[in-house]
């Protein structure tokens, strides 16, 4: 059994509302599967400053552990999660966007290199950006944030990264 995450999942759309959120609700299901507990579901407009405001309140918390994001990942003038996202970064997990596009090319050939799909650290809260699509959250989780939310992945994983020497979650 893994270690269980507190973790939010924020849905980026000026489009959609929490009901019709399936890349959403399909994040928050995936998580709940592997036994975390998601303790914020929210869906906001496509306005950086609201974004990293939201994102900024969970950081700053002592909960979650991650946060989970979906959507503003493409490039047209309305999509600013990236902007959003990487002025707080502490870290930046490269690895982890270059994976998803090399899955990622696999399904949608190269329209991938339309996605700005991220992670890092901030706060020692993990924070990944995807695309919108639930395509594409369905490929991050099940090719990567499965394993790497899972403490009992070897060699590494992202749960032991973030539970190692955390006094303020304690």
């Amino acid at each position: 059994m893994t270690e269980a995450l507190k973790c939010a999942v924020l849905t980026v759309s000026d489009t959609r509302s929490l009901d019709e959120d399936k890349s959403g609700h399909y994040l928050s299901g995936a998580l709940t599967d592997m036994g975390h507990q998601v303790i914020a579901h929210t869906i906001l407009r496509d306005e950086p400053y609201d974004i990293r405001a939201q994102v900024c309140r969970w950081v700053a918390d002592a909960e979650p552990h991650a946060v989970l994001i979906t959507g503003g990942t493409g490039f047209s003038g309305r999509d600013s999660t990236v902007e959003a996202i990487e002025p707080i970064l502490d870290t930046t997990i490269l690895g982890f966007g270059e994976l998803f596009r090399q899955l990622s090319y696999q399904d949608i050939g190269s329209s991938t290199v339309q996605s700005r799909a991220m992670a890092g650290l901030s706060n020692n809260t993990f924070i990944a950006v995807l695309p919108g699509s639930t395509g594409a959250c369905r490929l991050a989780f099940e090719k990567i944030l499965r394993e790497q939310l899972d403490s009992t992945h070897k060699p590494c994983n992202f749960v032991n990264l973030l539970m190692r020497g955390d006094a303020r979650r304690s």
